[in-house]
């Protein structure tokens, strides 16, 4: 079992298999469309064994825009509520993204890659989270390799799909743009 790398506001944590209720609750939110429906009950439960139970006190950030040093984890929410703000974290260019819940995860791009964090995540509640490290993810390659790669496929589809979306949005706002600039130009034209 490893821990996490502690991020500025220190958790608690605790080996995840030590509260075999709260265990069984991350396995179930494992499974569940919000995370990764992939996995069954059994490749849950051998995730899960190489979690660690951590726990946030409102206000408190879990995950800063940038941090190159605690990059190595993801999340998986199980009670409480998390603000995903991208910009500034701290400065009028922070924008909140999303709002997440229990059965969410977060931090799933650096636990993979190993980059800064691209978001900044705040608990606007107290947070319980099961989260999973480079270190736990390394001994679930070696005890179960093939849940293991199921995992990195599930996460990787998770980003797929986000950078899909965000494909279409920026389709979107350069239709916005270009519309407001033929705009600006038949004002122009008037205005002469």
């Amino acid at each position: 079992m490893s821990t996490l790398p502690p991020p500025a506001s220190a958790p608690r944590q605790q080996p995840l298999l030590d509260s075999p209720l709260i265990a069984r609750q991350a396995a179930e939110l494992l499974r569940t469309p919000h995370a990764i429906r992939q996995l069954d009950a059994a490749e849950s439960a051998a995730v899960v064994a190489q979690m660690q139970l951590v726990y946030f006190p409102a206000g408190s950030v879990l995950l800063r825009e940038g941090d190159d040093h605690h990059s190595n984890y993801m999340l998986l929410v199980l009670e409480g509520w998390v603000s995903v703000d991208t910009g500034a974290s701290d400065g009028p260019d922070s924008v909140e993204v999303a709002a997440l819940g229990p059965g969410s995860i977060i931090g799933e791009m650096a636990l993979l890659d190993g980059a800064p964090r691209s978001a900044t995540c705040i608990a606007t509640s107290a947070v319980q989270a099961a989260g999973l490290s480079r270190i736990g993810l390394e001994r679930l390659i070696d005890d179960h390799p093939k849940v293991a790669a199921k995992l990195m496929m599930a996460l990787a589809t998770r980003i797929s799909d986000r950078l899909r979306s965000l494909g279409k949005q920026l389709q979107m706002y350069a239709q916005i743009t270009a519309t407001m600039q033929q705009d600006l130009e038949k004002l122009r034209k008037l205005a002469r």
